[in-house]
């Protein structure tokens, strides 16, 4: 099973389009939608995590993606966690829409895997310790 989370950005004049479900109809892909939006000038994003039985399909239906107006891209920066200042105290758990973080039990110690992130940065957000930040793939730098 290949999979791998991307990034959707849809025009207005294709955001309306049930592009997505044909994924699964038209290449036998599954997917799991993270996070999606759309702006007040009907433009779309999207977060999913895309999965097929082999990278050619995979290829595939990203090629039919991008025939249709849609900018595809990878997540350019990464979700860290700082053990030296988690308290573990779970606030991030709480808002993690796909479970990257989560609490380990019986030891309630804070797990991250990084795998399953979304770079939603919620959990940035929530952090009373600042211990979760964001890495840039780019410039290998904390932002």
């Amino acid at each position: 099973m290949y999979s791998k989370i991307i990034i959707l950005h849809f025009p207005a004049e294709v955001a309306q389009k049930a592009l997505v479900c044909q994924l699964t109809i038209k290449f036998d892909l599954m997917f799991n939608i993270l996070n999606a939006r759309i702006s007040n000038r009907k433009e779309g994003f999207m977060v999913l995590e895309l999965s097929s039985a082999t990278r050619s399909g995979f290829n595939q239906g990203v090629k039919f993606l991008k025939d249709q107006g849609v900018e595809v891209s990878n997540p350019e920066q990464q979700i860290f966690k700082d053990e030296e200042i988690c308290t573990h105290c779970g606030a991030c758990t709480a808002v993690c829409p796909t479970e990257a973080l989560y609490i380990k039990r019986p030891e309630m110690e804070v797990i991250f895997n990084k795998d399953k992130c979304s770079v939603c940065e919620l959990c940035i957000l929530t952090c009373p310790t600042r211990a979760m930040g964001l890495f840039s793939k780019n410039t290998e730098e904390v932002i």
